[in-house]
């Protein structure tokens, strides 16, 4: 649910959810202000535990998004790296396979790139996907074209490997941009902020407390929940995955082959 809002879209509703109960909480503690005595201890305590709690769920939150990031930046790179290793080891095939998979191994680095881009679960994205699937076909049908014409050679089976290891990776690529924190996860953290902090603005505003330094407050924890959430965007909002290992690797493509083959 939350993944498909844009980022405006998405800022806009956690901060009118969490300083909505923010301001419901401050007009309700002026409403109950001449029960301030009565009502103190057993508001204290809940809006102390709740605050705790959504503490934990919050660092809970950030360290499932955390994980998540560090894994789909190092995929990207093992991307990169299998897709270089494998343009290097085609370069030591024989013609024709040798120019043909250097061409196709150009167009797949360039989709690769492209699938950096797109957002997860929308149709350019299935698109980029398929595009990467049909490269591999060819390329593993040249690979094999490659071992029937020299089966005792170790350049195409060492290519073959590499190719191997390269269509792996797309995988997990693919599994790392599609593993995001369950919707669940994130609205029970904004419902929990919004009614913790709701609680702490009606409770200073029963004792004639600073509505500002609840606003405050609340501010900085829906600024702490953007976070959270931008993260688990991968191609959109403040927060991307850095795709220059790709951009380097496909600027060295440009280069006149190391290798000239058999």
């Amino acid at each position: 649910m939350f993944f498909r809002l844009s980022t405006w879209e998405l800022w806009l509703i956690i901060a009118g959810v969490v300083l909505g109960f923010v301001a419901l909480g401050y007009v309700a503690g002026r409403a109950l202000r001449k029960h301030a005595e009565k009502l103190r201890e057993p508001v204290g305590i809940v809006q102390g535990a709740l605050l705790a709690l959504v503490g934990l769920i919050l660092a809970f939150g950030m360290t499932l998004a955390i994980g998540r990031y560090d894994s789909r930046r190092v995929a990207v790179i093992d991307d990169a790296n299998a897709i270089g290793t494998t343009y290097l080891r085609a370069q030591t095939l024989a013609e024709p396979t040798r120019s043909r998979s250097l061409q196709l191994l150009k167009r797949y680095a360039d989709a690769s790139l492209k699938l950096s881009h797109e957002v997860p679960t929308t149709p350019g994205f299935r698109l980029t996907i398929a595009e990467e699937d049909a490269i591999q076909r060819q390329l593993w049908g040249l690979a094999g074209d490659a071992l029937d014409a020299a089966p005792n050679a170790s350049a195409p089976r060492l290519y073959v490997q590499t190719l191997n290891d390269m269509i792996d990776q797309q995988t997990v690529r693919v599994a790392a941009l599609n593993n995001r924190i369950p919707s669940a996860v994130l609205g029970l953290e904004v419902l929990g902020a919004a009614i913790a902090f709701g609680l702490l603005a009606l409770y200073t505003s029963m004792h004639g407390g600073g509505f500002a330094t609840v606003i405050l407050a609340g501010a900085l924890v829906t600024l702490l929940l953007l976070i959270i959430f931008d993260l688990d965007r991968p191609t959109r909002g403040v927060i991307r995955i850095p795709d220059a290992p790709l951009v380097a690797l496909r600027a060295s493509m440009t280069q006149p082959p190391a290798a000239s083959g058999p």
